[in-house]
């Protein structure tokens, strides 16, 4: 702030006395005091909103390329649902015609279903961090059924063509990835059970090797593709506020503990023995890589505005997210070599990126306090 300088006339008695009497004053009126100087108000700070235009493209590149594979997924599950129609949804019979064409319509929507997974992840920190958008994290990748916690349940339910309704049922990503290879919780395996099935004819059935329910996979495909294209309608309205970029980072950073405890649970680390229904064919630590690519996003928007307050803790925070994304990364390659983490390691390095996340998500805290933005939470 600029210091205010008090500019001083002197005024010389005999040209004042002379003056007053030209202007028609008398010496009365000289006699009266000076008003006395109204003290300097304080200049009221600057404030300079961040710029998130690239926060929001990034958001629009990311829902047009999930709605582009739900759209393709959704049609495959259709044509999988005419072709197990057409065979009286007779799973054997189906297998025992068609072997070959069911056998490569599976796979590929296997193929098309992990292509598809990052494109939301990338996206997560942002829907899942934004108020106005957190619904579709729900709905699209976080739900739980209701039978799983009916607090964190999906609200919606799935209505199958013989009228069963399916109330609650679980989030679409695990849905999906559930009924393709055969990971659906007991509750849903009842009621719209897989058929084991060798479908790379090697003689053994293996993890993954299920030819799923028709009517339910496609109606779980359909009801995706909806929430998608209903994503990336509010994300095209989405006008973003500096609110909502600091809530996202403070929300969103510091939640490494769970998505370590969901890899240690998965078969990336305990293998067969696994009792986990969902994260068994994407790695959670690629998921955990993706997240914090989008969030490295909303920084880059709101960096310069931390700067605006304190330049220094700006790069501080900025090169502590680059390293927690490295560290993430360097994780993921190490698995993708080969290497296999045990449980208790797993619980090391979650501690060891909980700890960074949460000095992050201080950091950012703190500049949003001294900028006067609020945090909703």
């Amino acid at each position: 702030m600029g210091v205010r300088t008090r500019v001083v006339i002197p005024i010389v008695a005999g040209a004042a006395v002379v003056a007053l009497a030209a202007c028609g004053g008398s010496s009365d009126d000289a006699a009266q005091p000076a008003a006395p100087a109204q003290p300097a108000q304080p200049a009221a700070p600057a404030t300079t909103a961040a710029d998130l235009t690239a926060v929001k493209d990034y958001l629009l590149e990311h829902t047009g390329q999930l709605t582009g594979f739900t759209a393709d997924f959704a049609a495959d599950a259709q044509r999988y649902y005419d072709l197990a129609e057409a065979a009286n949804f007779d799973y054997e019979a189906l297998w025992q015609s068609s072997a070959a064409e069911v056998g490569e319509l599976v796979e590929h929507m296997k193929e098309d279903w992990v292509e598809g997974n990052p494109y939301y992840e990338r996206m997560e920190g942002i829907v899942a961090g934004t108020p106005s958008l957190a619904e579709y994290d729900v709905i699209i990748d976080a739900g739980s059924s209701a039978a799983e916690d009916p607090a964190s349940a999906v609200p919606f339910d799935l209505t199958l063509p013989d009228g069963r309704v399916l109330e609650q049922p679980g989030n679409f990503y695990n849905l999906t990835e559930g009924a393709l290879w055969g990971t659906l919780p007991e509750a849903l395996v009842a009621e719209v059970p897989s058929t084991p099935t060798d479908l790379d004819g090697d003689g053994t059935v293996e993890f993954g090797e299920v030819l799923p329910d028709a009517a339910f996979l496609n109606v779980a495909a359909t009801e995706f593709q909806n929430a998608a294209n209903d994503l990336a309608a509010s994300a095209e309205a989405w006008q973003p506020a500096d609110s909502d970029a600091f809530t996202a980072l403070v929300v969103m950073v510091p939640t490494m503990s769970e998505y370590f405890g969901q890899w240690k649970e998965s078969r990336f680390v305990v293998g067969d023995s696994t009792s986990s229904e969902s994260f068994n064919v994407v790695s959670r630590l690629s998921d955990i890589r993706d997240i914090i690519s989008g969030l490295q996003v909303v920084y880059a928007g709101v960096g310069p505005l931390v700067a605006s307050v304190d330049e220094a803790q700006s790069s501080q925070t900025g090169r502590e997210l680059d390293d927690l994304g490295a560290f993430i990364g360097d994780l993921h390659d190490q698995e993708q070599s080969g290497d296999r983490f045990t449980p208790e390691e797993a619980d090391t390095l979650g501690s060891e990126a909980q700890d960074r996340a949460t000095a992050i998500a201080g950091q950012v805290s703190q500049a949003a306090a001294e900028l006067g933005i609020s945090i909703e939470q």
